[in-house]
């Protein structure tokens, strides 16, 4: 690889980086100004909660859209046009008089992001292939990884000096930056390799994925492991401020710590890529998760100290982007000219099993652990049995030494 082609990769990965963070900044940046929010709206945990679900089902839905449009008209107009639209909704967040707008806006931001993170895995895929896809994408979950660490954090400092509102002028700032960087970004879908027909084209190839018994089989296993997640994303906040008696900048240093764990699993998966096959790693990050959430229930039934919590935790939610990793590279080996069209049904099926958890675990009130407990360890297992079920007898008999993929 020349130098010139070397920075270009660098200074891609970064951007696409940026892009697939945009779920963590939506969600993890405001998390410490969750209990502010319910306060300053009147409204009981489950109401403040569908903020995040209003968000990831616009995401969800933003991808379902955006993956096939991009398979057709490229990825650079979709892009530009989403982040654009990222950042008048965080505008019309801030000035939500009701909570109902404020729902509104937030399906609109989640919508537009969307845009943003299924088109980041389509480049990916039109770039790289094989096992050079695995690592380019744990590259991707590592400058991913320090969203999760960072946004926490900076959403708890910005609560010292500003409202939760000062939180989303800083997100209409990163739309406002991602959207220059996408006007100025090379296309990488030249116009011999897109779908042609119109955008209906990319949608019709939904039928084909969807008969898929294999790549339909990592959608179902994600949406269960996304659902554990997001059962932690939506209640962790309640239950370490409100059950642990936690401040919100010391809840902001625990997900930032969480979020280290993610960063380290997705390094480990790219270092490891074509040295042990991906679906053996798949099978063991699966195999920790469900031991991990099975842990954690236990300990919030017993009242284990928070000490004791916070290191399962640590490993539970570690083990997603290893998960993702793996999982997203394995899905898409198949995939050409339907890239958008496949990575916008990964990315669905992981946004709407948060956008439906994120209320069930506060069902119970804000001052319970045992919902984020269930909801987690559901999730885990059911990832795991859909492994066996539809992944692991694609590779069961076959001699993963290497790529075939070309």
């Amino acid at each position: 690889m020349s130098e010139q082609r070397q920075h270009l990769m660098i200074g891609l990965t970064v951007f696409l980086g940026m892009l697939a963070a945009i779920a963590p900044l939506s969600t993890d940046m405001y998390l410490p100004g969750l209990p502010a929010m319910m306060a300053d709206f009147g409204v009981v945990p489950s109401m403040i909660q569908l903020t995040l679900t209003a968000s990831m089902a616009g995401m969800a839905a933003g991808q379902i859209i955006a993956g096939p449009v991009s398979d057709d008209a490229g990825r650079r107009k979709p892009l530009f046009l989403g982040m654009a639209v990222f950042s008048l909704s965080s505008v019309a967040c801030i000035f939500s008089p009701t909570i109902w707008l404020l729902l509104v806006s937030r399906f609109i931001q989640g919508f537009a992001g969307g845009a943003g993170i299924v088109i980041a895995r389509a480049i990916a895929r039109d770039v790289c292939r094989g096992t050079a896809l695995t690592r380019l994408f744990s590259m991707l979950m590592l400058v991913n990884g320090i969203a999760p660490i960072l946004a926490p954090v900076i959403g708890g400092q910005i609560l010292r000096f500003s409202s939760w509102r000062g939180i989303f002028w800083l997100l209409v700032i990163i739309g406002l930056a991602l959207a220059v960087c996408a006007l100025f970004m090379p296309e990488t879908l030249p116009i011999r390799k897109r779908i042609h027909g119109g955008p209906l084209a990319g949608v019709r190839s939904f039928g084909k994925l969807f008969r898929d018994t294999y790549f339909m089989g990592h959608c179902v296993m994600q949406c269960f492991a996304f659902a554990a997640f997001f059962g932690y994303i939506s209640a962790s906040s309640f239950v370490f401020q409100n059950i642990y008696d936690v401040t919100p900048q010391t809840f902001s240093l625990i997900f930032g710590i969480n979020g280290i764990g993610l960063m380290i699993s997705g390094g480990l998966t790219g270092r490891l890529a074509g040295r042990i096959p991906d679906w053996k790693m798949l099978r063991f990050v699966l195999l920790v998760a469900v031991v991990g959430s099975m842990a954690l229930l236990t300990g919030f039934f017993l009242h284990w100290s928070v000490y004791a919590i916070l290191v399962i935790l640590f490993f539970t939610v570690a083990t997603l982007a290893s998960l993702s990793t793996s999982s997203f590279s394995m899905a898409m080996q198949a995939q050409g000219k339907n890239a958008g069209s496949a990575a916008a049904l990964i990315g669905f099926f992981s946004m709407i099993s948060g956008a439906v958890m994120a209320p069930v675990v506060g069902i119970a009130g804000s001052y319970t652990a045992i919902p984020m407990g269930i909801v987690m360890a559901i999730g885990e297992i059911g990832a795991l049995v859909s492994f066996y079920l539809f992944i692991y007898p694609s590779h069961k008999n076959r001699r993963d030494t290497k790529d075939v993929i070309q």
